[in-house]
């Protein structure tokens, strides 16, 4: 969105639900968990759930595990995202531009995560198969995913700075 704003000015809203979109993935999964939590009076629990790895979740019970599970599956599912797609398309007409958060963020889940740290089942409800990636938590991965980001944000402050200068910033 914000390369594309260079030349045509996204709306603030726009760009509010292409985040939104981008990280709903990994955040709906983890409402069954949140509920049990403060229905508990146990907060914590949701946290201890959210930064655990792989094998080191807290117990909790089946039906909030089970929920958990089937929402990370439709929400990381390109089938599940190709059917939201297409009743958008249908319904707008054209193709929703925020959607493209929702998936990029299935496309990078696809290669950045293991079979061990919550793959991808990027075919999901057809099949649990997900491709057995580069675990996002690898320190390697890691360093080299914040150094892009760095990276991203100094092209980014340097290319704006340079807009502003010259009067082309919007």
């Amino acid at each position: 969105m914000v390369a594309l704003s260079r030349r045509h000015r996204a709306e603030r809203h726009s760009v509010g639900w292409t985040m939104a979109l981008a990280a709903l993935p990994d955040m709906v999964h983890t409402l069954p968990v949140a509920a049990w939590a403060l229905d508990r009076g146990a907060p914590a629990d949701w946290l201890a759930y959210a930064t655990a790895l792989p094998g080191g979740e807290p117990a909790f019970p089946a039906a909030v595990a089970l929920w958990s599970h089937h929402l990370h599956c439709s929400f990381h599912s390109a089938l599940v995202a190709a059917g939201v797609t297409a009743l958008l398309w249908v319904a707008l007409r054209r193709f929703w531009l925020p959607l493209l958060g929702w998936w990029s963020h299935i496309l990078i889940d696809v290669f950045t995560h293991s079979a061990d740290f919550y793959p991808s089942p990027v075919f999901y409800p057809v099949t649990y198969w997900g491709f057995d990636g580069v675990a996002w938590n690898t320190p390697w991965f890691t360093t080299l995913n914040y150094a892009a980001l760095l990276g991203l944000g100094w092209w980014l402050w340097v290319t704006r700075q340079k807009d502003r200068a010259s009067g082309t910033a919007g």
